[in-house]
């Protein structure tokens, strides 16, 4: 060999060693041994983190949420018709996250993000992870601020303040969804950003929903999310948690967000589905042990912050559906625990034609005034008292011959009360009127009107007080009621309830 042959050869092995990489980067890769139904267990990924995204070599996304000692449980997101066992599968280093954005607002979208209103693409301004720690106490103060529903049952005996997390609950074909959608169409013009989030609701229910919020130009402050019934159990699992992190990006950017979760006793059997077939031990009515953290991570995001940090906020309007009224199964009892007071449907009330049908006796809110103007307390203080009294002096003279004058009158009012609480659908009311309402049925300015007047005689008031103008304006603008606005509003009243006599 010749000595340029030599040099050659010595030149271009130190060039190979100068370029050689001694430090390079271990790839966490690993193999599927198990597919099932939207699950797989996989060997090799040693380093992978709970809710960190795999990539399969067919393309297809995963979340990894089974740390198992010697392979790691998985579960789909999308692609799982192009997997195969052994097929190579690798970690990405990166946690699920959700693009979050204000061009998300008006948009129709799935559970992972794509949008399904035929409006076309999604242009994201940030993105946050699924799971953040809830903000810490001290970022946070008292609730105080009412956040108004627009249905005068719930607005005077169950207020709900800004960062509250009040529970929507009882059986199904109950007016639960209703509710929810009337507190939406109120906070028109109040700079309140919604997100509600159909969990297993089926494609119809979804579709007039969203075509309902359209007709009354409520999507321009909505966005609405589906995770359908047919959909798989992860996307049924992930959507509150996605979407409850797109709340969030708006309540830490200047605004308040009302987020509706419809209905968490989905969620919570997709994630038994899920835990079950990534074969975690089940517990109490097969459900896992870890239920619970399920929906108390979830629902303790809500928060109203601190002024130094805003004070804006993000309330939480989660729904549960019971079986046969049994609110002590497992699901129920959990998330009662978590939130801050409950509204409670009945369906003998629906049945009986009492919509919506709120058993005022049973539901709580536990900020009660602090969520209330000064005009609505003032009025609505003894109402839940006079409303109890009422529907055990109606048990009562079912079985008794002769009462007395003052039973009798309470009994008349109270179901005057009852009536002046029904309400139509997608017809929210202010709460300048329904302090006016319920200023007149509690005065007692309708005991001698006939029962079935009530409606026609609450419409008219309603007409007078918008043309009259004044004391709408007053209650809106002070919050209360003084004696010049409650002089006028009694002449009102006589004026109209003249009409009826």
């Amino acid at each position: 060999m010749s000595n340029d042959i030599l040099i050659n050869l010595i030149k271009d092995i130190e060039t190979h060693i100068d370029s050689a990489d001694f430090n390079p980067e271990i790839e966490n890769v690993g193999e599927v041994f198990y597919l099932w139904d939207g699950v797989a267990n996989v060997s090799g990924l040693t380093k992978v983190a709970y809710n960190e995204v795999v990539n399969f070599e067919s393309g297809a996304v995963w979340v990894a949420l089974n740390l198992e000692e010697h392979f790691v449980g998985i579960v789909i997101l999308n692609g799982f018709n192009t997997i195969k066992e052994w097929d190579k599968v690798t970690a990405t280093k990166k946690i699920l996250e959700v693009p979050v954005g204000d061009n998300l607002i008006w948009r129709v979208v799935d559970a992972l993000w794509n949008p399904i209103d035929g409006l076309g693409d999604i242009q994201a301004s940030d993105h946050y992870p699924i799971e953040r720690v809830a903000s810490w106490v001290m970022t946070r103060k008292s609730v105080h601020e009412p956040m108004e529903t627009g249905i005068k049952a719930i607005d005077s005996l169950v207020p709900i303040g800004r960062g509250q997390r009040e529970l929507i609950i009882w059986d199904r074909q109950t007016g639960k969804t209703q509710v929810a959608i009337d507190a939406i169409l109120n906070q028109k013009g109040k700079k309140m950003i919604c997100v509600y989030v159909a969990i297993g609701q089926k494609d119809w229910k979804v579709s007039r929903i969203v075509e309902e919020l359209r007709k009354r130009g409520a999507m321009e402050y909505t966005i609405v999310v589906s995770a359908w019934a047919s959909a798989p159990a992860s996307m049924q699992y992930l959507a509150p948690y996605s979407w409850c992190s797109m709340a969030e990006y708006f309540m830490f950017n200047g605004r308040h967000a009302l987020i509706i979760y419809d209905d968490l006793s989905k969620q919570a059997n997709a994630y038994r589905e899920m835990s079950l077939l990534l074969r975690r031990p089940p517990w109490r009515e097969a459900y896992p042990w870890d239920v619970f953290y399920l929906h108390s991570r979830l629902l303790e995001r809500s928060a109203k912050l601190n002024d130094e940090l805003g004070a804006w906020s993000m309330t939480a309007l989660p729904i549960i559906e019971t079986q046969a009224w049994d609110v002590s199964a497992y699901i129920p009892t959990n998330v009662i625990s978590i939130t801050d007071g409950q509204i409670f449907l009945e369906s003998d009330l629906f049945n009986s034609g009492q919509k919506p049908a709120i058993n005022v006796w049973l539901s709580v809110s536990r900020v009660w005034g602090s969520a209330q103007i000064k005009a609505m307390k003032k009025v609505a203080w003894t109402l839940k008292l006079d409303l109890a009294q009422y529907r055990e002096l109606a048990a009562f003279s079912q079985f008794a011959s002769d009462l007395d004058e003052a039973t009798r009158k309470q009994l008349e009012r109270g179901k005057r009360m009852m009536e002046i609480l029904k309400q139509g659908v997608y017809a929210p009311v202010s709460v300048a009127k329904q302090v006016c309402a319920l200023y007149a049925g509690g005065n007692g300015f309708f005991d001698e009107i006939d029962v079935t007047k009530i409606g026609k005689l609450e419409s008219d008031f309603y007409t007078s007080l918008e043309e009259e103008k004044t004391i709408l304006n007053s209650i809106e603008t002070e919050k209360a009621m003084n004696d010049e606005t409650e002089k006028n509003l009694k002449d009102l009243i006589e004026k109209v309830v003249q009409l009826y006599k």
